[in-house]
Parts: structure tokens; C-alpha cells; sequence
């Protein structure tokens, strides 16, 4: 895994589309138990070269209810965005993620893991591509939904502030599916491999 990592962290095959350039964030080992499929790192993680460290990172450790040490444990938590480097910036929010990287690096990603419990897809991009045709007419029925998914998949909307609308929209997001994710999350670390 340390050898394929380092083989996508040099990955430059869409450089000329990336105004901050490559710089690709991906993280795990061979024993991580839950993959977070993501969008792509926003300008912050690429500044600092660190996935999820940045309000929308804080948003979701909260909804998983893990600590920082939990969750940049690559034991732990292995991460894989869509699209591994910094887009750019839209009229709202980023970017979509670069369409590289997924067939390019994904399986042989997935073929390195060999612990893993759960993938929790974040936002459309990763729904689209991982749920396929189980996926519901949009982002909010995969989400109230996600007992369907389980227990190799959970949709998750991106945890970013931009989303505060649907936050204030669907409620019964941090009433009844919060509470569950951090259910399960903590029994699949809690459990010895």
C-alpha cells in the first residue's frame, strides 16, 4: 500500500486542468476499516496537504463521533476522494472533482484493502459512481434511506457550510441518522481485527 500511494501522490495526468496544480491526497493501509469516499480536497487541504482539516472536517468528525487521532489513524479511516487534488472554485463551493482519478486509481486502491467495514460515500459524486443503479432519484433519499445501502454502503450529504440549507431542511438528518452512523462507527473500531 506505501508503494501505491506514493505512486499516486506523484500522479500528475491532469496537472494542465488543476489552477493550484497536483497534488494528490489519499490516505490508508491495508487494514483500514472504513473508506470515506469523498468529493475532492477543497483549497485548505491542499494548502496544508491534509484531508477533512477544515470546518467541513470538524462537521463530519462530529457526525461520526470519532476524535482527530481516530480519524487520521489510516487504520482507521482510509481516504479516498473522486477526484485527489484541489479543482478549483466554482460560482459556489468547488470545483467538481477532476473524472481522472477514479478509473485510474480507484480499484487498484480497493485492491490493496483487506479489513474494510464500511464505505460511507459522501455527497452525489461518490453516490453516483459507488451506489449506481441502487442509487435513489437524489442525494436526500439516499441519505433517508441508507439502511438500504448497509451494510457495505452509507450516504452521507457533504458536511460542508455551504450545505447549511439542507441541514435546516432535513432535520431528521441529525435526529435519526447521526445517531446511528456514530452507532455503527464506533462498534466497527471497537472491534478487534
Amino acid at each position: 500500500m506505501k508503494k501505491l500511494l506514493s505512486e499516486i501522490r506523484k500522479c500528475e495526468v491532469c496537472s494542465e486542468h488543476l489552477p493550484l496544480g497536483p497534488r494528490p491526497i489519499v490516505a490508508g493501509t491495508k487494514n483500514a476499516k472504513i473508506v470515506l469516499v469523498s468529493q475532492a480536497p477543497g483549497r485548505k487541504a491542499h494548502e496544508h496537504n491534509k484531508a477533512w482539516d477544515d470546518p467541513s472536517g470538524r462537521k463530519l468528525r462530529e457526525w461520526l463521533g470519532v476524535t482527530d487521532e481516530q480519524f487520521y489513524n489510516p487504520d482507521n479511516f482510509a481516504i479516498l476522494p473522486m477526484g485527489f487534488c484541489f479543482p478549483g472554485k466554482a460560482k459556489t463551493g468547488d470545483l467538481p472533482p477532476r473524472k481522472e482519478c477514479a478509473p485510474l486509481w480507484h480499484d487498484v486502491f480497493w485492491s490493496h484493502l483487506e479489513q474494510v467495514q464500511l464505505t460511507l460515500v459522501i455527497g452525489k459524486y461518490a453516490q453516483d459512481h459507488y451506489l449506481k443503479e441502487l442509487s435513489k432519484k437524489n442525494l436526500t433519499e439516499n441519505v433517508a434511506n441508507y439502511h438500504e445501502f448497509l451494510p457495505e454502503f452509507f450516504p452521507l450529504p457533504h458536511p460542508s457550510p455551504v450545505n447549511r440549507f439542507w441541514m435546516s431542511k432535513n432535520p431528521w438528518f441529525d435526529i435519526d441518522v447521526v445517531p446511528e452512523l456514530k452507532n455503527l462507527v464506533s462498534s466497527i473500531l471497537n472491534t478487534k481485527t
